[in-house]
């Protein structure tokens, strides 16, 4: 860390220690901002310390506007009680003991009783407008998130091309701004299309922001007031066999964005692309003619791209993931 960085810390931390009451785990504090009308970026990192570039990597923003309702985390000072280590007070106040020695200087991780510390919270692992998480974070960042825009439906996708044979384990980032990169030289798109893309090893990253409608060749109608998920791979019978990692995290986030914007799930909620004419734009189901329409989100995808296996096999695990959700609340 650098001298001005460490300054800067150690300036925010001592305004923050004598401006700001300390908490104590015991106490049930929360380091989460729901945001009120008329607050910005700016005037919410003035309040706590802290920058709009460190809310924005703390929290997964993807542009500088905020919306009532929407939580957010931020630094807070907390008072050290008996029993606490770095590791509890990192734990209950989404950090981490390395962000919080950093914030407060200290090469040790020992605490002493009625000892006050800035906590900051944990950067996301961001790149550009992506923001690559895993299915708990993920979780949280849409339920902290309030959007602007009407969803009632969510699509499924799969990549065709990128398949799995380029999937490095670590290339998430470079994966998603090739496929940026495509959709705008090629297609002729503003951004890349997708709002969010999956990959093989479970990861999840939200690309397109979910204000705005995802673009391509399923059609405005299933676009308008549509969420597209990409998810990386062939499913094409033949081709790739779907990881384990990858089923799981497709049915957890189908799940929460159901519970998210309140959705049944259905032929009318959770759609593939397959069901969709290239022609008109028009939901054709099963009928389509296979000149008319993809085999996207693939022949093998959950058994079959069929409103049939739809049915059989992917609702029904959506529908028990939303009950495991709701009940671990």
């Amino acid at each position: 860390m650098g001298k001005k960085t460490v300054l800067f810390f150690s300036i925010v931390f001592l305004l923050l220690i004598n401006t700001a009451p300390a908490h104590a785990i015991g106490k049930n504090p929360s380091n989460l901002y729901v945001v009120k009308s008329g607050d910005s970026l700016p005037a919410i990192a003035h309040t706590f310390g802290t920058t709009v570039e460190d809310l924005k990597l703390t929290n997964g923003l993807q542009s500088d506007t905020v919306v009532v309702g929407q939580k957010l985390y931020v630094p807070f000072v907390y008072e050290v009680m008996a029993g606490d280590s770095l590791d509890k007070i990192s734990a209950a106040y989404h950090s981490s003991v390395e962000r919080i020695k950093a914030a407060n200087g200290l090469s040790a991780t020992q605490l002493y009783l009625g000892q006050k510390l800035l906590i900051p919270p944990q950067r996301m692992n961001m790149d550009g407008q992506y923001i690559l998480m895993t299915k708990e974070e993920f979780k949280n960042w849409l339920f902290h998130h309030q959007f602007s825009r009407k969803i009632t439906i969510i699509q499924h996708h799969h990549t065709w091309l990128p398949s799995y044979k380029h999937f490095h384990g670590s290339n998430h980032f470079a994966m998603l701004k090739g496929m940026e990169n495509f959709h705008i030289e090629k297609m002729g798109w503003k951004t890349i299309a997708q709002n969010i893309t999956t990959f093989p090893d479970g990861k999840i990253a939200v690309s397109r922001p979910f204000n705005i409608a995802p673009e391509g060749t399923i059609g405005a109608k299933a676009n308008t007031t549509g969420l597209t998920i990409e998810n990386v791979g062939n499913f094409d019978i033949g081709h790739d066999v779907m990881t384990q990692a990858q089923r799981d995290t497709i049915v957890t986030i189908t799940a929460l964005l159901c519970i998210k914007f309140r959705l049944t799930p259905s032929i009318d909620s959770i759609t593939y692309h397959h069901w969709w004419s290239l022609r008109t734009g028009e939901r054709v189901l099963d009928n389509g003619p296979d000149y008319n329409v993809k085999t996207c989100p693939g022949t093998g995808f959950f058994g079959g791209n069929s409103t049939v296996s739809a049915r059989n096999n992917l609702y029904p695990l959506v529908s028990r993931k939303m009950q495991e959700i709701a009940e671990s609340k």
